[in-house]
């Protein structure tokens, strides 16, 4: 178990005092809050009596008076201790002594108390009485700002703030608006589909054939049945069960899970919204698609154009509609539309496009487009008309029978839906599984199962039917202008765990010195820092007890060196 520190330790000891003063640090009534800090100005009134509640975050400390801050749900209000005000008899330990040496920063307390105005114009609760509702054992990571604005010692490392987004949301205001926003784009899905009549449903995660989509799936047992099962890479063949049984449109808000690589725009577990509604196509679907992205952008900023880096994104409709191979050609100068595998693959070589000897013709097209085309697409473009070979589950076009009526929308050169005229034909179906099949006893694990409860589905009917699916993460994503999902998933998926060490921004900045030249002349390293003598002891003092660096003496100097490596 990890040391405690000397501020743990601390408020561990004023944790003891307060139960000996008889304070239940954790007490588990109800406290009825009246008042919020966003309910101000608007509900303002001078005099009227609230309640309020939530985590110390500054204090002021000014002898009998003192003001400090409190963060509730919806932001910071400003309360003022007056001691003879807790206090008005001849015992005034509930100031001097709870709160003025026992409360700390982060503690949560209730307070009750009158609105009024400072003299400067803000508008503060005068606290008549409060009550600590917990005591935080570990002190809060919190921003310092300099006479000039500078900030130090920024709660802004990824891997801490990700870890421990519980603190990232207490220190960070804007991460908790990004879930805010995350939230009200859900909202708008939901409520877009809901009007038109769609109906919301769940289907399963544990699938014995993860269909649906070309991924790779987590494997797990259940032991009742003995059987292997799969977390679900799509809930696309549930949902079109659906519409074979009769309901005109379903959606779902799915957690999906692909066993495959993570970076700034993926991770393992996701969360897509599939709709599939009878008797509609990919034209629909499209019309369909724009007028949902402009209500979301409404929704978010009540307008169609979004920044998002330092591009500037319009929503408003309608979207460009480009061929695939058009694409490709215009890119890439080649007209591939009429190559086969073999040729595929010298075209892949001369654009220097990395390929394997597992890929068939529809993942060699996927590589060259992804390759050498996604990244021209920043406005909102439809990619339309993708070949049989890239497109398992999708209805053969109506003018060409070797594509397919599949578009995939992409945004700032990324995918961000994917829909289709869904095939209904079984025995179309049945054949397009069986070339996946191929794939996969060629090598490629992402290729298809056949699932012939699903073609069993198929062969009792389904009407023609347009599908869709939109990658909620990446959608929070472009709305709320985070480059990276980690930023719109609160517990995205990380590494095990180690020994996380917390260094303040000396620290890692004297480490990042040291680094550098390991081992190094401690006056060396002192010199370059340009620290105080104070700062620069605790600094070194601080690295050695977390046994990250070395000191010793080597002939007439001091020698620091790296011996451990942080996360």
């Amino acid at each position: 178990m990890a040391k405690l520190s000397e501020q743990e330790i601390i408020r561990r000891e004023k944790l003891e005092e307060l139960k000996e003063l008889g304070i239940n640090p954790y007490p588990a009534s109800q406290f009825d809050v009246t008042f919020y800090a966003s309910y101000l100005p608007k509900l303002y009134k001078d005099g009227k009596n609230v309640i309020v509640a939530g985590r110390l975050m500054s204090r002021r400390i000014q002898g009998s008076a003192s003001f400090a801050e409190v963060l509730d749900s919806t932001g910071r209000i400003q309360v003022y201790f007056n001691r003879d005000v807790i206090c008005p008899g001849e015992n005034k330990s509930m100031y001097n002594d709870v709160f003025k040496k026992l409360l700390d920063i982060g503690d949560i307390v209730g307070l009750e108390g009158k609105l009024f105005t400072t003299k400067v114009g803000q508008q503060t609760v005068n606290v008549k009485n409060f009550k600590i509702l917990n005591k935080s054992l570990r002190p809060l990571p919190l921003p310092k700002t300099d006479s000039e604005g500078n900030i130090y010692d920024a709660f802004n490392d990824p891997e801490l703030r990700y870890r421990q987004r519980y603190v990232d949301l207490i220190v960070n205001p804007n991460v908790k608006e990004t879930f805010i926003k995350r939230s009200k784009i859900t909202t708008t899905i939901r409520d877009f589909l809901t009007e038109k009549g769609y109906l919301e449903v769940e289907t399963p995660i544990l699938q014995p054939i993860p269909g649906g989509a070309a991924a790779r799936p987590f494997v797990t047992h259940h032991n009742a049945h003995n059987t292997k099962l799969y977390l679900r890479i799509a809930n696309e063949l549930y949902l079109k069960r659906l519409i074979v049984g009769g309901f005109e449109g379903v959606f779902e808000f799915a957690k999906d899970f692909r066993n495959e690589g993570m970076d700034r725009t993926h991770n393992p577990e996701f969360t897509v919204m599939e709709l599939y509604v009878a008797y509609k196509d990919y034209f629909w679907m499209m019309e369909t698609t724009e007028n949902l992205l402009e209500s979301i952008s409404y929704a978010i900023h009540k307008k169609t154009e979004i920044s998002f880096g330092d591009q500037k994104i319009n929503f408003k409709a309608p979207y460009p509609r480009v061929p695939i191979f058009e694409a490709i050609k215009k890119y890439t100068g080649i007209d591939i539309s009429q190559m086969d595998e073999k040729e595929l693959r010298k075209t892949a070589a001369k654009l220097n496009v990395e390929v394997d000897e597992t890929m068939g013709e529809g993942k060699l097209i996927e590589e060259i487009f992804g390759e050498k085309c996604e990244s021209h697409f920043v406005q909102p473009t439809f990619i339309i008309d993708y070949p049989k070979s890239m497109s398992p589950l999708t209805k053969e076009h109506r003018t060409n029978k070797n594509l397919t009526e599949r578009f995939e929308l992409l945004v700032d050169g990324k995918e961000l839906a994917n829909a289709y005229s869904e095939l209904n034909d079984p025995i179309d179906q049945k054949n397009r599984f069986e070339s996946q099949l191929a794939l996969s006893e060629k090598g490629d694990d992402e290729a298809m199962f056949i699932d012939q409860d699903f073609l069993r589905a198929l062969e009792y009917g389904m009407p023609p039917t347009s599908g869709i699916g939109i990658g909620i993460d990446r959608l929070v994503m472009l709305m709320t202008n985070n480059t990276s999902i980690q930023e719109v998933l609160f517990f995205p998926q990380m590494k095990a765990e180690q020994e996380i060490l917390e260094l303040t921004e000396n620290e890692k900045n004297v480490l990042k010195f040291i680094s550098r030249k390991t081992p190094a002349i401690l006056q060396e390293i002192k010199k370059e820092a340009n620290l105080s003598n104070k700062k620069w002891d605790k600094t070194i003092k601080g690295l050695s007890q977390k046994k990250i660096v070395k000191v010793e003496k080597v002939g007439k100097e001091l020698i620091i060196q790296v011996i451990k490596q942080t996360n």
